[in-house]
């Protein structure tokens, strides 16, 4: 058994200052820790993939960061560790309990998970070792899963069994303070009612090209349609195309805005992707600021799966971003909306559009011509980032 600190101290020694996801109770001497400490940052994520790309944007941010989550929610960050962190090459330190350990007795719906927990992160090609639990094995699990992630980019598992860090008491609430959102929150309407008039999703990306300053500004556009279409419209080193983990540009945004504050994010969103990931609006509420600004284009379909109805018909999305406590909600179906949004006032909070766009794309849609590494690497070298693992004694 070590103390909390023992592990968290040396991770610091090594630039991890960032940690982010779902608790166990494994883990709630760690989470205690981390969270007790001012100089370091927790985010308490909706879900562990959501966990796994808020880490993703510090990282991006140049921020190593740490992910924490119990064995059963491993499950929920399988899309985006495939398909965002092993695709575009980002560095990350996963912390997974093994509940359902064979050597002990737990809970039945632990049973499986704990059966195969390690060769669900070999099948991953996450590489793994047992979380240390005495102090002079800290500096070199340490050694071993940095100089991986400095020469793969890629992530490296840390499995923590029970007991493996001793009790460690909570002072500090992990949530910021928010003034009264009724005070804060601007609202407002841009609907023409009229379906044939919307405009479409190239339409409304090239507004928001003409909106955004590329010297100040990123802009990350969802898996499918909307990142193929940025590209056609304007590919620029300021552009981030997710190619996959479909649901997570948001969280990846929040991460990015929130390690860069310097930097204004906009996300562009998908009303099947932000469907997908709908909790991940309320951690944008609790922790996201006024530099993250959020685009959700609504065509009420899966566009690049064959046009099948997502029910996004029905869906408020606005009135959901002012519940979880968007500063600024914006909804309609007119252009102007995009006008509006980058011209408000959020004060601290993030700012949330809903526009409603028409079905279909371009003919001939071109796919990005560089590789989603290259991308990204383009993009950090905009931003004047670098992954910023120290080496130990250094």
């Amino acid at each position: 058994m070590i103390q909390a600190e023992e592990f968290v101290e040396a991770a610091r020694n090594l630039g991890f200052g960032w940690y982010t996801g779902v608790p166990c109770s494994f883990l709630t001497p760690f989470i205690n820790y981390v969270i007790n400490d001012v100089q370091l940052k927790y985010i308490s994520a909706a879900n562990e993939g959501d966990a796994v790309a808020i880490a993703a944007g510090a990282a991006i941010a140049g921020k190593p960061a740490v992910v924490m989550m119990q064995n059963s929610g491993l499950g929920n960050a399988v899309n985006p560790l495939t398909s965002l962190t092993y695709i575009f090459r980002i560095p990350l330190l996963l912390i997974c309990t093994l509940r359902g350990d064979r050597v002990l007795q737990d809970e039945p719906q632990h049973q499986l998970m704990g059966q195969i927990t390690e060769k669900l992160l070999q099948t991953m090609t996450i590489p793994w070792e047992f979380f240390p639990t005495d102090a002079a094995q800290i500096e070199p699990v340490l050694q071993r899963a940095t100089a991986y992630m400095q020469q793969e980019r890629c992530p490296y598992a840390l499995i923590m069994r029970k007991g493996a860090i001793a009790p460690h008491a909570l002072t500090r609430s992990s949530i910021p303070e928010r003034e009264n959102s009724s005070s804060a929150h601007i609202q407002q309407s841009f609907f023409r009612d009229n379906k044939e008039q919307r405009i479409s999703r190239s339409e409304a990306l090239a507004r928001i090209v003409e909106l955004t300053d590329p010297e100040n500004t990123v802009v990350i556009a969802t898996t499918g349609y909307t990142g193929r279409e940025l590209f056609a419209s304007k590919d620029s080193a300021n552009h981030l195309y997710m190619v996959g983990s479909m649901g997570c540009a948001s969280s990846m945004g929040l991460g990015l805005s929130l390690a860069r504050p310097d930097l204004k994010v906009v996300v562009i969103d998908g009303d099947g992707a932000a469907l997908m990931r709908m909790g991940n609006f309320a951690t944008i509420g609790t922790y996201g600021g006024a530099n993250l600004t959020h685009i959700l284009l609504d065509n009420e379909v899966h566009d690049s799966t064959g046009a099948q109805a997502t029910v996004s018909a029905g869906i408020s999305f606005a009135k959901i971003a002012e519940a979880c406590g968007y500063g600024v909600t914006l909804a309609g179906d007119d252009p102007a909306l995009l006008d509006a949004l980058f011209t408000a006032d959020a004060n601290t909070r993030p700012k949330f559009a809903h526009l409603k766009i028409r079905p279909g794309t371009l003919e001939k849609l071109p796919r990005p011509n560089l590789t989603p590494e290259a991308v990204l690497q383009r993009f950090m070298n905009h931003i004047g980032s670098n992954w910023q693992l120290l080496t130990p004694n250094s």
